[in-house]
């Protein structure tokens, strides 16, 4: 009978793997650590130094091999951990106007994704504006638009894409490359279908970005006109490796009407300007509620916010989504509504802000975004 799958089982596998040039293994040298356990998937990280990396890749592959030899081992990901020491950091550029620290942007050129033309971020400064929802439509009227689309969910620790499309199940493996997910028409990829939805995934960065690429660059996904990446909150580790590694041709901020929500707006759109990515411009989401019972419209978080903002910060204004319980429902339910009613009044703005993120894709300009309101 196979032994049960433990971290222990997984240490001894990986007692056979030497580092270049080393005589103990990677096990006893303290190289291996947040080994993390999930549906018979194992993902470990490999501490090295940061400027032997590269040549540590045979190393890597060499104990994805060892652990994947493990009776019952499903899947395998090792990630390369390379930290430099306090001292040889390099010190926080300030910036001229107030003097807070700001992130370096990313040096080399990125690398583009086979059969893939254009890449987009949905991103938001915050959660809880209704960012994947957001990214689920666009993608959706971009697809009406005659185009092919996928999706990419890059919220490892918080993935949507499986509840919002109605996904479950693994993906398949087919010539040593994952078999994206489909549904309405769209190619999917989401750690939510590597992980239980209940299943915490408590990982540092370096397993994060090594996961990320994985998805991204080891999936077939064909030929796309547009992959749609939807971006964590906030702007950390994930946001700045796609930003300089990945090749974005734009990004797509998304915030609710209020202040607070548009503080942190501002600060994801600097950073992907920072970083030299094309602002697409900003979705204004639960831009007011229409009772459906009385008919009433009620601003609830302020109305024309984001709009404002867009004006100000020099950036097209894509439109603006009301706050709709049928909105909720659908995508509770795993039916966007653009699939379900793609010619209703709530899938109308998806529609306006798919055709002027295209249009900017192929290089023309964005008109100003209609005025539609949902009785």
């Amino acid at each position: 009978m196979a032994r049960a799958l433990t971290k222990d089982t997984v240490l001894e596998a990986l007692r056979a793997v030497t580092a270049p040039g080393g005589k103990a293994s990677i096990v006893d040298q303290g190289l291996v650590s947040e080994i993390v356990l999930a549906n018979a998937k194992v993902y470990f990280s490999i501490t090295v130094p940061p400027d032997r990396a590269s040549e540590m890749e045979p190393m890597r592959r060499a104990a994805e091999a060892a652990v994947q030899a493990i009776p019952g081992v499903e899947g395998v990901n090792a990630a390369l951990t390379a930290e430099r020491p306090a001292a040889a950091r390099e010190p926080a550029r300030a910036s001229s106007g107030s003097g807070a620290p700001q992130p370096r942007p990313g040096r080399g050129q990125p690398v583009a994704v086979a059969g893939i033309a254009s890449i987009i971020a949905v991103a938001s400064g915050k959660g809880g504006v209704g960012k994947s929802t957001t990214a689920v439509n666009l993608a959706l009227g971009l697809k009406s638009l005659g185009l092919a689309v996928g999706m990419l969910d890059a919220d490892v620790y918080g993935p949507s894409l499986p509840r919002l499309l109605g996904l479950s199940g693994r993906p398949q493996v087919k010539d040593n490359r994952l078999q994206p997910m489909q549904a309405y028409g769209l190619k999917i990829m989401s750690m939510g279908f590597l992980v239980d939805e209940a299943t915490p995934v408590i990982w540092r960065g370096p397993m994060v970005m090594q996961a990320l690429t994985q998805m991204l660059r080891e999936v077939d996904w064909g030929t796309l006109d547009v992959l749609v990446v939807d971006m964590p909150p906030g702007t950390g580790d994930v946001q700045l490796t796609m930003a300089q590694q990945v090749g974005l041709k734009g990004a797509v901020i998304v915030s609710t009407p209020q202040d607070l929500a548009l503080i942190d707006a501002r600060k994801g759109l600097n950073m992907f300007r920072q970083v030299e990515v094309p602002v697409l411009g900003i979705v204004e989401n639960m831009s007011y509620f229409v009772c459906p019972s009385c008919g009433r419209r009620s601003d609830i978080f302020g109305h024309g916010g984001a709009e404002a903002e867009a004006g100000k910060l020099g950036v097209p204004f894509l439109g603006a989504v009301p706050l709709h319980m049928t909105i909720r429902e659908t995508s509770d339910r795993g039916e966007p509504v653009t699939a379900i009613e793609p010619d209703g009044p709530l899938a109308r703005p998806y529609r306006a802000i798919a055709e002027k993120v295209a249009s900017a894709l192929a290089g023309g300009t964005t008109k100003a975004a209609p005025r539609i309101v949902v009785e």
